[in-house]
């Protein structure tokens, strides 16, 4: 017992956090290295013992620990073993090193020739953008595939650039040459947003939770009440929850890059930037920074930024690309959580917050600061009661925008979003000071009449 208790403590691992015991995981090393019942010949060939392997396998536990240290030792009796015959079909493969497929090292292989050559497009390109290459790759190669199988439909002049299976070189060359144009010198700098007004980044808390809606209504109610309003989407063109937003596409573009561009429409008076390009997968380098969407504009109230597209890969990395208008600044941006009236909402809905709480440790990004409930006039019964700590600071504030069905079916169209939308959300805005005072305004109007 002294011998045991002076050996040093290691960390305790994800096993044993989860309540796994050792006695429970050496009983199943025991188990695995336990003969094999010599009846039944079809199941010998199937399964093979660690030792009879040319590398045994081994637990994270035994890594740990020398063998000497075993001291538990699980006493199986024989495990009856039926005569029925093997099961018709094809034979099973034996086990061990010649019966792994070749694809996987095939595969490997590809995986590993994709991302060297987006690396030589930029030394310093980041690993997310590499990634964002290789899915292009794999993705022209299958569609290449499929065209020369037959298997899909072949590749048309409408369909994304990926021929010739240059499509990962030319993703991670984009994203090289947007990064290029510059990147903010660190996370302590705080960003003017001077040119922008007050920027409201919209954050989905979960999948369809409404943010391009209530990105809608944010701008149809600050232009209605005369402000220069730009919406800003920069979701691939596919994923666009604000593709609809306008009543025809504007002719007015800027690129930084030939492959990357961002086209200008009008909704109503509102001006609405969305990210145009046919690449098949855009990386998040590769998204335009906050500069390139300002449009040549005498002056902008407010910018509404629809962020709704994917918020796990805005909240993991919001110093570039699309997390760029979270960043810190002068005036403070205002983000606003989006989510669905729902348990599952909420709990996304956390994750997303606790996926963003270091960046706002370090002062790097704004929390958002305000929530908003799409779907509903208050919280359904023993909803509210499923969210987090953070969830639940915001609960107290939360803003409800009510059921529309139009609205629900047929997503964000040209047409200016319904009354009760809007009426729901003015109220937040008159407390942040976005509106004019009209309520004192009438009254000074009418004692002029008076008088």
């Amino acid at each position: 017992m002294t011998a045991m208790n002076n050996r040093p403590r290691r960390p305790i691992g994800l096993g044993e956090a989860r309540g796994a015991t050792s006695l429970g995981l050496r009983a199943q090393d025991d188990l695995a290295d336990a003969p094999l019942p010599t009846s039944g010949n079809h199941l010998a060939a199937a399964v093979t013992s660690p030792s009879s392997r040319g590398h045994a396998a081994r637990s994270p536990r035994e890594l740990s620990n020398p063998p000497s240290t075993v001291v538990v030792t699980a006493k199986t009796s024989p495990t009856p073993v039926s005569s029925t015959p093997p099961p018709s079909g094809p034979p099973m493969p034996p086990a061990g090193p010649t019966a792994e497929p070749t694809e996987p090292e095939g595969l490997r292989t590809l995986v590993t020739e994709l991302a060297l050559v987006a690396r030589r497009t930029w030394p310093q390109l980041p690993s997310a953008d590499i990634d964002a290459a290789v899915e292009a790759g794999m993705y022209s190669a299958a569609t290449e595939a499929a065209a020369t199988s037959h298997v899909g439909p072949a590749l048309g002049s409408d369909q994304p650039d990926t021929s010739g299976g240059a499509a990962h070189a030319t993703t991670a060359a984009v994203a090289a040459a947007v990064q290029r144009h510059g990147l903010p010198p660190d996370t302590a700098t705080p960003v003017d947003w001077s040119g922008f007004g007050t920027v409201l980044p919209v954050i989905a808390g979960s999948p369809g939770a409404g943010a391009s809606t209530l990105a809608a209504v944010l701008a149809d109610v600050l232009q209605l009440h005369q402000l220069r309003v730009l919406m800003i989407d920069p979701a691939d063109p596919p994923r666009s929850g604000l593709l609809a937003a306008a009543r025809t596409q504007g002719a007015w573009l800027t690129q930084p890059d030939p492959h990357i561009r961002i086209r200008f429409s009008w909704r109503a008076q509102a001006v609405l930037a969305r990210l145009d390009t046919a690449l098949s997968v855009i990386a998040p380098g590769a998204v335009p920074p906050p500069r390139w969407w300002r449009p040549p504009v005498e002056e902008l109230h407010a910018t509404v930024v629809d962020l709704g597209h994917d918020p796990w890969r805005v909240t993991a990395h919001p110093l570039a690309g699309v997390g760029a208008w979270l960043r810190r600044g002068t005036p403070q941006p205002r983000p606003l959580l989006v989510v669905r009236p729902s348990r599952p909402s909420l709990l996304h809905a956390e994750q997303v917050l606790a996926r963003l709480a270091p960046w706002v440790s370090c002062a790097a990004v704004t929390a958002p600061a305000q929530l908003v409930v799409v779907g509903a006039k208050r919280w359904p019964d023993g909803v509210a009661g499923a969210a987090g700590r953070r969830v639940t600071a915001l609960l107290p504030d939360a803003v409800f925008l009510p059921l529309d069905r139009d609205v629900a079916a047929a997503g964000v169209t040209a047409d200016v979003t319904p009354p009760k939308l809007r009426q729901a959300i003015t109220p937040m805005l008159h407390r942040w000071g976005l509106l004019p005072d009209t309520a004192g305004t009438s009254r000074r109007s009418h004692t002029r009449r008076r008088s």
